[in-house]
């Protein structure tokens, strides 16, 4: 956590992962985020992976550090106009919506400007057109799944990148709309729809190129690394280990402490190949991935990295959630992206902070995800100005709530 956004104020109104994580992101680099849920959880509160004790969403909590949490009757129309209100209060800081629900007519911009002119709104959608779309209806219709894998079957990524990639140009948007704001006075939306999102990398990494100017459809080549040396290898006490030669420099290193120098000058001049050449040693792979396995089968996985390292290649051991929790200190405490933090409603986690390292300040404690509508009343009070009456009012008609005693 840091402070450098602490004057920035957000409003999400939100379920799943990007808006959420577009939120969380500003609110490790110090903004409020005020989330609003519905009384008695969102879409997504109690979504898996559940805490094995208390029965409560750990994906929930893991989304949802650093947020306030208000939970507020969104089906009742005093609801509704809470959170408009809440989304549009005055400030230079402040009068910012983070939404999913781009399509609901109360948090469109037209209502959000009868409110406030300068009202900015930040909507993930699937599509640009609106309909709805998830990551892995986004994924599989952008050929991945079809370049992932050993064969022609599609395979699914189990990381929901394209989602990551919606959250953080969404909470870029915001930054971008604050800043926008705050030279000419203007307000506005900005959309980040998933498939954009996906379709444009799609494109940045050359593929939509390689089929419209070469007439090449790339299939699936398993583990191996497009382009260049790389795949996984095995080693003697069974493990797995990703060797990735990508420069001239590890691919010499690679060799040498592979003992195959002489072995690969051979194959150069018997096949008048070049495996200084990038493209070349990706052509000739499966001759120089035997090589290369020969070698990391003889020796354990300890053994392997040991050498990959003092050779300068890059590689990474093949593990599970479970073994780099136990074996890697880069997901420990050790590293100063990490605290175990205790969650309200699930207990202790070794929880990450904002992966990004500001070298010259401080990190601040990490802060867990809140527990729903722990902070209705102070969010009324502070934000809006309501007295104890008129919250007590609130809470008696059924428009909020707050936490759940012993949930």
């Amino acid at each position: 956590m840091y402070d450098l956004l602490d004057r920035l104020s957000i409003v999400e109104a939100s379920a799943f992962v990007a808006a959420p994580l577009a939120a969380m992101t500003l609110a490790q680099l110090g903004a409020e985020v005020i989330r609003v849920d519905m009384i008695g959880g969102g879409l997504d509160y109690n979504r898996w992976p559940l805490s094995k004790e208390t029965g409560r969403s750990l994906y929930w909590a893991g989304l949802n550090k650093g947020k306030k949490s208000v939970a507020v009757n969104l089906r009742d129309p005093r609801g509704r106009e809470l959170v408009q209100t809440l989304a549009t209060r005055p400030g230079d800081d402040a009068g910012i919506l983070l939404t999913n629900f781009a399509g609901l007519p109360w948090l469109s911009q037209e209502v959000l400007e009868e409110k406030r002119a300068d009202a900015i709104s930040v909507a993930v959608k699937g599509s640009p057109d609106g309909s709805p779309a998830v990551d892995y209806t986004i994924n599989c219709a952008v050929g991945y799944p079809h370049l992932t894998g050993p064969d022609t079957t599609p395979v699914n990524n189990v990381l929901p990148a394209w989602d990551v990639g919606c959250g953080l140009h969404a909470a870029l948007a915001i930054v971008a709309s604050v800043d926008r704001r705050k030279r000419t006075g203007r307000g506005g939306r900005a959309e980040v729809a998933l498939s954009d999102v996906a379709m444009a990398m799609v494109g940045n990494m050359g593929q939509i190129g390689e089929v419209q100017r070469n007439g090449v459809d790339r299939g699936p080549i398993g583990n191996d690394l497009y382009g260049a040396f790389g795949r996984d290898f095995g080693t003697s006490d069974g493990r797995r280990v990703m060797i990735s030669a990508i420069t001239v420099k590890q691919w010499k290193g690679l060799c040498r402490v592979a003992g195959i120098e002489q072995t690969v000058a051979g194959l150069e001049s018997a096949l008048g190949a070049d495996f200084t050449d990038e493209g070349q040693r990706f052509e000739w792979r499966k001759v120089l991935f035997a090589l290369i396995e020969k070698w990391s089968g003889a020796h354990t996985l300890d053994a392997v990295g040991a050498a990959l390292t003092e050779a300068g290649v890059t590689w990474g051991p093949y593990q599970t959630v479970g073994q780099m929790l136990a074996d890697d200190w880069r997901a420990s405490e050790k590293n100063p992206l990490f605290q175990t933090v205790t969650h309200p409603e699930v207990g202790d986690v070794l929880t990450p902070g904002s992966p990004i390292d500001f070298r010259s300040l401080e990190r601040l404690p990490v802060t867990p995800a809140p527990a729903l509508g722990q902070h209705t009343d102070q969010v009324l009070a502070e934000a809006l100005g309501l007295d104890s009456g008129a919250i007590g009012k609130l809470h008696d008609d059924g428009i909020v709530a707050g936490p759940v005693q012993g949930a």
